[in-house]
């Protein structure tokens, strides 16, 4: 006997959830208009609903490898010459040093001419250098410092993982929906996969991604104010303001002070100088909290870019420009000085590099500054676009064969099944709008290997249908009544049916765990698909019996 009560809940939640898969699936969920609801309206909402991958939509795909031994190299000669500067500006007797940064052995050495001033020496360097993870050792008059095996993987690692930070977030800049950016091969490659749905320009991403931000302050070499910045015409006379040859603790860098130059001429730069500043710098980008691009005036060529620093950043350079007052700082951009401040008072956590930037460069400037400096440079290992024509000949032969597919599926089950197959065709509908639904909901993107596993959710979905038409066709041999028969066919099948999916989504599981890209695409689609037929093939397709029986509770027949 049919409980009335317990069929309109079934049908009531069916048609709810079918209600919600159509707006999720065809709506107009994210950017309405007037014309929604038009049949072109609807396939507008449907395109713009799903994210559609690299090989539909078209794109670019890079494969990209950090060059993390470059990475460790330079972050030992930075170290090495603040360890060095360290141990100087202490007055300590220090005879040389010597520096190894070659592909996995990297180390730093300080030599004393008195050895009794080695712990000094430690002392001294631990104040101002992090080098807690490096292995010390000292030996005679002569400090080391080794980086360990086990630390240079973490620190590669660690270079790896800030670099996918900074392309994600120069990435998000493009405002591509559902970039693909992850990790690719073996964790030692250091090897990166970018793929941009819809940017057909591989070079444009290219130029975004090397956009190079390296922000540091230091100290100019110059004689105190009110005397102007000391400049030099060319980078040799200021080399030979040195003695002829650039110490370890000066760096001789471009300047051109934009705000001092004439009113500037299309394609024509203010002619160049060359300044001389200390090194290391008192801080870098790295401390950088904040940078935008801001105008003082309104005009389109009078930007300037207003920074920030972090508490750390900003205690560091707190307490430099406290001793440097009177002194000029050097704002040091991609190893060129952009602007020189006069040190009036002492300045904790912000700052400003002027220079009549353009309301467009100094946007991009700011960006680049707030996503930070790559911490080693990128290689390309493999590039390439898909056009997209190509995407559009890819979507169009994965709807064909899934329209192909339900044709020839529903034929089969209406010739075999008879009037039963056509609740198998409705099942299969829903299941098919649910798992889009479903795609939707997760924002996940869709692919070629993803409509092929959409595909294969169809064949699987019909097969539940098919044990359980089997089973209902042997209950109804074996001389059972037609609700007998529906009921034993349901409860006896439903073990099959969940041994079958599971089977098969444990391998889909597998498959998402272990493969990236496109082939964890195929599985998610796959897994939706057979979690959803568990309520098609189950729930949907024995409501339908059931209201089959509340009209006709006298039914000695069934076309099946």
């Amino acid at each position: 006997m049919i409980n009335n009560r317990s069929l309109q809940i079934r049908t009531l939640v069916i048609l709810v959830i079918t209600l919600v898969g159509l707006y999720l699936v065809f709506g107009p969920r994210r950017t309405p208009n007037a014309h929604d609801f038009t049949w072109n309206g609807i396939k507008a909402n449907l395109e713009e609903n799903i994210n559609l991958g690299l090989d539909l939509k078209g794109g670019s795909h890079l494969l990209m490898r950090v060059l993390t031994d470059d990475y460790l190299k330079t972050l030992t000669e930075n170290n090495a010459q603040a360890a060095l500067t360290a141990a100087q500006d202490a007055k300590l007797s220090v005879a040389g040093s010597n520096v190894v940064a070659e592909q996995g052995s990297y180390s730093i050495s300080i030599q004393t001419s008195d050895a009794s001033q080695t712990a000094a020496i430690v002392e001294e360097v631990k104040k101002r250098v992090d080098l807690f993870n490096w292995t010390e050792s000292v030996s005679g008059n002569t400090v080391t410092w080794t980086l360990p095996s086990a630390t240079q993987t973490i620190l590669k690692n660690q270079a790896v993982d800030q670099a996918m930070r900074i392309i994600e977030t120069r990435v998000d800049a493009f405002g591509v929906q559902e970039p693909t950016l992850q990790r690719h091969g073996a964790e030692s490659s250091a090897q990166i996969l970018l793929q941009m749905p819809g940017i057909d320009d591989p070079k444009r991403l290219k130029d975004l991604l090397n956009a190079e931000s390296n922000l540091t302050l230091a100290k100019i070499v110059s004689p105190p104010s009110p005397s102007p910045v000391q400049t030099y015409p060319t980078r040799e006379a200021a080399i030979q303001s040195l003695g002829g040859a650039v110490p370890p603790n000066r760096q001789v860098l471009k300047y051109t002070d934009r705000d001092m130059a004439a009113e500037p001429t299309e394609g024509v730069e203010p002619p160049a100088q060359w300044v001389v500043i200390e090194y290391p710098p008192v801080v870098d980008g790295s401390e950088l909290r904040d940078a935008q691009a801001v105008s003082r005036t309104g005009n389109e060529g009078d930007y300037q870019i207003s920074f920030s620093f972090k508490p750390s950043g900003a205690q560091k350079f707190g307490d430099w420009t406290g001793r440097n007052i009177n002194n000029y700082m050097a704002v040091v951009l991609n190893e060129e000085v952009k602007s020189a401040a006069f040190i009036k008072s002492q300045i904790f956590d912000q700052g400003e590099i002027s220079g009549r930037f353009t309301k467009s460069t100094a946007e991009d400037l700011a960006l680049t500054l707030r996503s930070g400096a790559l911490p080693a440079k990128i290689e390309y290992i493999e590039e390439r676009t898909v056009g997209a024509s190509l995407g559009a000949d890819s979507i169009r032969a994965g709807v064909t064969a899934s329209l192909a597919g339900l044709i020839f599926i529903a034929i089969f089950m209406l010739v075999y099944y008879r009037a039963s197959g056509l609740n198998a065709v409705i099942a299969l509908l829903l299941n098919m709008l649910l798992t889009g639904a479903a795609l939707v909901m997760m924002n996940a993107t869709l692919t070629l290997p993803g409509i092929a596993g959409f595909i294969l959710g169809i064949g699987m979905a019909v097969d539940s249908n098919v044990l359980i038409f089997e089973r209902m066709r042997e209950e109804l041999k074996a001389g059972r009544s037609v609700a007998d028969a529906v009921e034993t066919g349901f409860d006896r099948a439903f073990i099959t049916i969940v041994d079958t999916n599971v089977t098969t989504m444990i391998s889909a599981v597998i498959l998402y765990l272990f493969g990236s890209g496109n082939i964890r695409g195929f599985a998610v689609t796959l897994i939706l698909a057979l979690l959803i037929n568990l309520f098609t093939a189950v729930y949907v397709s024995r409501t339908i019996y059931m209201w089959i029986m509340a009209r006709n509770p006298n039914i000695k027949s069934l076309s099946i």
